[in-house]
């Protein structure tokens, strides 16, 4: 039996307690082996967010998920031609890694502009698909195809936006980060100015 991974990608600028959470949820209950989080280049629908650097957002993500073996930190898209597109990195980890039966994972505000995504009817056709609430977005089960599951994961509604605003306006969001990222934040001043 192939291992059961998600693919967990975004710009993590920075990674919260919500994508843990969310991640940790879905292992736990939605019965995924392992997920991988993807840090993403920079997302092509996303053309105006300015990014931390790639490897200080992998530093991040490794250090969020330090010590829970269910977790990983990918940079498969660094390698990758830039924008980075959902459909080049599933191909390329579906060739590396035969072993496993990915599954994507996409919030609901995703999935509702999904058909703006570069091939998205092939990455509809050949790919499992997790579609996890997020707040302010209705997703129409009943026309679902049988490889895309909505799955009723708790809503966390914590921005990296609103961290990243927080920390510049000087105020404290220890509790929204895990304990190792927000040192690493502070000790290096990201997002401070």
């Amino acid at each position: 039996m192939r291992i059961k991974t998600g693919i967990f990608g975004g710009s993590f600028n920075p990674i919260h307690i919500g994508h843990l959470a969310l991640a940790n949820y879905l292992c736990e209950f939605e019965e995924l082996d392992e997920i991988w989080f993807m840090i993403t280049p920079q997302n092509p629908l996303k053309k105006e967010m300015v990014l931390l650097d790639d490897y200080k957002r992998l530093k991040l993500v490794k250090l969020a998920i330090e010590g829970y073996p269910r977790f990983m930190a990918s940079d498969v898209e660094f390698q990758l031609p830039k924008p980075s597109y959902t459909i080049h990195t599933v191909d390329t980890l579906k060739n590396a890694f035969p072993d496993r039966e990915f599954y994507l994972l996409i919030g609901a505000d995703n999935w509702v502009h999904f058909k703006k995504w570069k091939d998205y009817q092939r990455i509809l056709k050949e790919n499992n698909i997790l579609v996890y609430p997020r707040t302010g977005f209705d997703v129409n089960v009943k026309n679902m195809p049988t490889n895309v599951r909505y799955v009723k994961a708790p809503v966390f509604d914590i921005s990296s936006t609103l961290i990243r605003e927080a920390i510049k306006a000087g105020k404290d969001v220890r509790f929204f980060l895990q304990s190792s990222v927000y040192q690493e934040i502070k000790r290096c001043k990201y997002y401070f100015y």
